[in-house]
């Protein structure tokens, strides 16, 4: 933090440490709530306690320099992701503390505002600023499947004034792309080193595609914060700040981002293909699709290729060879007692349940009827296939599930035959798997003769009965993790 940063926040009277909690003024602090916490998930970010202790009981922190030391610095995309999601679990735990709740009550409004934005309001304003991108999506989704979209587009009024439309989206998008969120480093820059250095150093961190490593951090801090707010359970997360220059390896990447960000990114890029494919018939220019969704691919992109872009030789192709390698040996091992989250994918499978064990009912019931969003897809899509005829008939949806359950059941057949008679009978298995594969074959050449399946339908039916078998994964989770005892963690 700079020195006029800093000076800022005595200014405005809501700086609550400085910086570090390796040390302490213990005759001070012991007599204004004392330096130890009762519990170390809640007081996660114990530096920032004391200086709330302090401010409860009337004091103030005021901001000295007395020298200037250098001091280690993450500079790997990892390490710095780790940060940030301590970060945001610490700032999660603080929402929920009635310390937060105390201080707002007695602040002044101006000072309670300044407080805000110094301490959990960006990391709210990072969450609403996600949860709108998906509820502006997902109202686009019912709008485009629902076919209200086409009927408000093709409505003679609204062709009329399509191009002042348009207008407006192109003007707006401008400042939609980020420009604003940049503002403040450009005034502060600025502040410090002029306006013309500031502008010179925007210009050469958009070359360093900062714009794609800010974006991605944006979903860390909304994951993490998000799921301390509905869980808690917040724990520190080192970091460490050693040598940084090494290729991570594909499976740490994904151990790392999978539910923070890929399997975010996936859900926001159904979206938008659902959304494109089922509106181009009727949209009449493509700049409309453009201008409202080009941020939001923007942020799919970085939230699905960040990790691989900052990754040293991430493009050599030996290095491909050995993450895959990697890859299949880490999915291939079996959890059991001893193994780690980073020896096992079934053990960091379980290791990324572990919030559910200890959550509330009333956030194991909001997380299960968030799961229930990825079944709108099916419903949806199954109702525009052309095997459907446009019939809107519940027997429709209903065929669609049945379709679903046998394809999971089958699955689940050939699974429990590869354990228990893959090396015993082989010839027996194999036989079996070749007799479900034509009668597989079998039935899709009835459709497509008679039934008049397309490919397009197929497609389709992938499109929507992903989100569905994700969402039946994560019930099925949610439930059997939330049943465990609590010695059964890991």
């Amino acid at each position: 933090m700079s020195d006029h940063v800093g000076q800022s926040y005595y200014v405005q009277r809501v700086r609550f440490h400085y910086g570090h909690p390796d040390i302490f003024d213990r005759l001070f602090h012991i007599t204004r709530g004392g330096i130890s916490k009762a519990s170390k998930t809640i007081n996660l970010s114990e530096d920032i306690f004391s200086g709330f202790n302090s401010t409860m009981r009337g004091g103030n922190i005021t901001h000295h320099e007395y020298m200037q030391v250098g001091k280690g610095r993450d500079v790997g995309m990892n390490q710095i992701s780790s940060f940030e999601a301590k970060v945001a679990n610490g700032n999660g735990e603080q929402t929920l503390s009635r310390d937060i709740y105390r201080l707002g009550r007695r602040f002044d409004f101006y000072r309670m505002l300044s407080f805000y934005f110094t301490t959990v309001g960006f990391y709210f304003s990072s969450m609403v600023t996600v949860l709108t991108v998906y509820v502006f999506l997902y109202g686009r989704l019912y709008l485009v499947l629902s076919g209200l979209e086409k009927s408000i587009l093709l409505d003679p009024r609204i062709q009329e004034n399509i191009e002042p439309l348009q207008n407006v989206l192109a003007s707006q998008s401008v400042f939609q792309l980020g420009l604003l969120l940049v503002l403040p480093m450009v005034m502060e820059v600025g502040l410090e080193k002029g306006f013309r250095t500031a502008l010179g150093e925007f210009i050469i961190m958009q070359l360093q595609l900062a714009s794609v490593f800010f974006t991605f951090q944006l979903g860390t801090k909304t994951h993490y914060y998000g799921r301390t707010i509905l869980h808690g359970g917040a724990k520190y997360i080192p970091t460490g700040r050693g040598f940084v220059v090494y290729h991570a390896k594909f499976a740490e990447n994904y151990r790392m981002y999978s539910r923070s960000h890929f399997v975010k990114g996936l859900e926001l890029l159904i979206l938008l293909v659902v959304y494109l494919a089922y509106g181009r018939s009727y949209r009449t220019s493509s700049s409309l699709y453009l201008f409202v969704t080009f941020s939001i691919w923007f942020m799919v992109a970085s939230w699905l290729f960040a990790p691989f872009i900052f990754n040293p030789s991430c493009f050599e192709w030996q290095k491909t060879v050995d993450d895959w390698t990697d890859w299949r040996k880490w999915m291939g091992n079996r959890g059991g007692i001893g193994m780690s989250g980073e020896q096992s994918w079934e053990a960091w499978w379980r290791s990324e349940q572990a919030h559910l064990r200890k959550t509330s009912v009333r956030a194991l019931i909001l997380e299960i009827l968030m799961s229930l969003r990825f079944l709108i897809y099916q419903y949806g899509i199954v109702y525009h296939l052309k095997i459907a005829r446009h019939s809107t008939s519940i027997l429709v949806y209903g065929l669609s599930w049945l379709v679903m359950l046998t394809v999971l059941i089958v699955l689940k057949m050939v699974s429990i035959g590869r354990q228990k008679f893959g090396t015993d009978l082989q010839l027996m298995f194999r036989i079996l798997k070749g007799i479900l594969f034509l009668g597989f074959v079998t039935v899709m050449a009835v459709l497509f003769a008679i039934g008049g399946l397309t490919i397009t339908d197929v497609l389709a039916c992938t499109l929507g009965f992903l989100p569905t078998g994700w969402c039946i994964l994560l019930l099925l989770t949610s439930v059997q993790t939330s049943t465990e005892p609590e010695n059964n963690t890991d």
